[in-house]
């Protein structure tokens, strides 16, 4: 079948650019939709889908962005308008991938059509700010491809059009070659690889005997944002968040985390949740990046030349377990935390550079004070990499599983 993408720009502004990347869509064997989100001009031909129509989806009006006399105000009319037409063409079977081009306002713009859009729909947004901190983890779609338009603020030229046509490529051959999601039973688990956390070998087997199909993230910011996106819409039957460290590398100013929500998405699609304080003893930095003077005279361990950690002290670890505690009981689902009095990561075994076992000890006393009546709770006498600790999640997991918390394929 003809696969249909829908393009999205400012085609008073940037018309020579869209119509390249549509023509180079049509040239491969693909259909194009075209979107006007321009404001303030009009485009040299008509599109598919006008400016006035995506502003009066928004429930506004083209003149009213322009009265704003406010672009950023303008710009978001259109944003509200844009992301509610992906999701309705979407819905009604008119386009199989989008594709959006700006600098930082469509850019800003192109973010929200991409999160209107589920998991597996392929979604492009060429950008003169792709991979920019300017945008932050919470803003991104789970499944997101970016492309950076080098030499594409104005105007045709050789050097933006090496990458309009790739992304026209990649768009294209991305909605005929994806394998979307199946409609299965799913644990969401996060994890901070494998050798620093061992219990994803155990589960994930188990898990898969029972049933469900498991999703391991990786807690490193991008992943953790992934793993919120998707327990915020529902689409685990269970989540198991045993990494949460995002929480705290924000809560200790790190850039290397997931936004302010993490721990949140689950609660906000009442998703049952089984959590541990994995690798929350350590704050996270770009490995290429110093330490912030506050964390320069800790111990550290330093993972690769992108990724290095340094411990918390005592004061720090607790006002991670509070918050920790805080954020599970705002689950209306079923919730529990395991705690485990013998360590949360491979580099606080002793003779290991985090063992810091006072440290470890305060919050452990902290955690288990401030969890809420509502939620759950064990402390093991084990280290989290131990096989303890998942049978303990098990044994959770089947007690929910048995009473039809957890929603499986037979219940």
């Amino acid at each position: 079948m003809t696969k249909t993408i829908l393009v999205i720009g400012t085609y008073d502004t940037k018309s020579d650019e869209l119509d390249y990347l549509t023509q180079a869509i049509k040239e491969q064997g693909g259909n194009v939709l075209t979107m006007d989100v321009s404001v303030l001009g009009d485009p040299p031909a008509p599109t598919d889908i006008s400016k006035h129509q995506v502003a009066e989806t928004a429930n506004s009006s083209i003149q009213e962005a322009i009265d704003s006399g406010d672009e950023n105000t303008a710009m978001q009319i259109m944003a509200r308008g844009s992301s509610a037409l992906c999701r309705m063409l979407y819905s009604a079977g008119r386009i199989d991938g989008m594709i959006a081009m700006g600098g930082s306002m469509g850019t800003d713009l192109a973010l929200d059509c991409a999160r209107a859009l589920p998991l597996g729909v392929p979604k492009y947004i060429i950008s003169t700010i792709a991979f920019s901190t300017l945008i932050p983890a919470e803003r991104l779609a789970t499944d997101i491809q970016m492309i950076l338009w080098a030499g594409g603020l104005y105007g045709l030229n050789s050097v933006c059009k090496a990458s309009l046509s790739q992304a026209a490529g990649a768009v294209l051959g991305a909605t005929k070659a994806v394998e979307l999601p199946q409609k299965v039973p799913m644990v969401g688990m996060t994890s901070l690889g494998s050798s620093c956390l061992k219990y994803m070998k155990v589960l994930k087997p188990e898990l898969e005997e029972r049933g469900f199909e498991v999703a391991i993230f990786h807690a490193t910011g991008m992943g953790g944002m992934a793993f919120e996106n998707l327990a915020r819409e529902g689409a685990f039957a269970c989540v198991m968040d045993f990494a949460p460290q995002e929480m705290g590398n924000h809560l200790m100013g790190s850039s290397v985390n997931s936004g302010p929500d993490r721990l949140r998405g689950a609660a906000a699609s009442k998703t049952p949740a089984i959590i541990a304080p994995g690798c929350v003893d350590l704050v996270d930095f770009p490995g290429w990046q110093s330490f912030p003077e506050q964390f320069r005279d800790r111990s550290f361990h330093a993972h690769n030349r992108l990724l290095s950690s340094a411990t918390l002290n005592a004061d720090e670890r607790r006002q991670v377990a509070r918050e920790l505690a805080k954020r599970a009981a705002e689950n209306k689902a079923p919730t529990h935390i395991i705690s485990t009095i013998k360590g949360v990561e491979e580099w606080d075994k002793p003779g290991e550079p985090a063992h810091e076992p006072e440290n470890h000890a305060a919050f452990v006393k902290e955690l288990a004070s401030a969890v809420q009546p509502s939620v759950g709770f064990s402390e093991l006498d084990c280290h989290i990499n131990d096989r303890e600790f998942c049978y303990e999640a098990l044994r959770v997991f089947d007690s929910w599983l048995e009473n039809g918390t957890v929603k499986s394929k037979s219940n």
